[in-house]
């Protein structure tokens, strides 16, 4: 794979965390599961999840769940945080895209809607604070993606100016979208099979399937 003609390459590569570089999907699941199951709602399937559970907790449970948003965020935690490091899985190839990107020089953050603690916390555990430089998550901002606030905060004291020589890497449509409203180059990774209109509402400018995909592009 080779960049479009007229592209630069990257200054600074901007990764979303779960299911961009980790696997953290079934963790999701169970906590979601958890969450409806004890509030006395018909869980979500994995499916469903994948599909729905885009935002950060703060933004999504209001209108899951109303005036029980804050019990709904106990329950998922007590879930998250019993199983998240011990399940924790880097997906194929991740470690080294991150690694590939610093011999490139490029700057390299995450901007996630996982909450900021537990996103260091996870950051922590596998060790890959020597390729990441900033880690910036839910709460750590007035707004969450996909607005642009975690962007701007990932790079602000860089020098880097957001556009197209910064990509914005993740899985979900909160990505996207948060790529072009902070006017950086929005690259979707994963199946590519199944663009939703989600998604092709703030269309990536790059694709590739996985990280590997992606060394390639670089």
């Amino acid at each position: 794979m080779t960049l479009p003609a007229g592209l630069k390459p990257p200054r600074a590569v901007l990764f979303d965390w779960d299911n961009t570089l980790v696997n953290t999907w079934p963790t999701i699941v169970e906590c979601y599961h958890d969450t409806f199951t004890a509030l006395g709602q018909t869980p979500w399937t994995a499916l469903e999840v994948r599909n729905r559970a885009h935002g950060s907790l703060r933004d999504v449970f209001p209108s899951l769940f109303g005036a029980r948003a804050g019990e709904a965020e106990k329950i998922f935690y007590e879930t998250f945080y019993r199983i998240h490091l011990e399940r924790l899985e880097p997906l194929p190839g991740a470690a080294s895209l991150l690694a590939r990107c610093n011999e490139l020089g490029c700057y390299v953050a995450v901007v996630s809607n996982k909450v900021g603690d537990n996103l260091r916390a996870e950051l922590a555990h596998l060790g890959w604070q020597r390729w990441i430089s900033r880690a910036v998550g839910a709460k750590d901002c007035e707004r969450d993606k996909p607005a642009p606030d975690p962007i701007l905060r990932a790079l602000d004291g860089t020098g880097i100016a957001p556009d197209e020589t910064v990509w914005m890497v993740g899985d979900t449509p909160a990505d996207l979208k948060c790529a072009h409203a902070a006017g950086c180059l929005p690259v979707l990774v994963g199946d590519l099979e199944q663009l939703s209109e989600a998604l092709l509402a703030h269309p990536p400018r790059l694709r590739a399937r996985d990280c590997h995909e992606l060394v390639a592009l670089l």
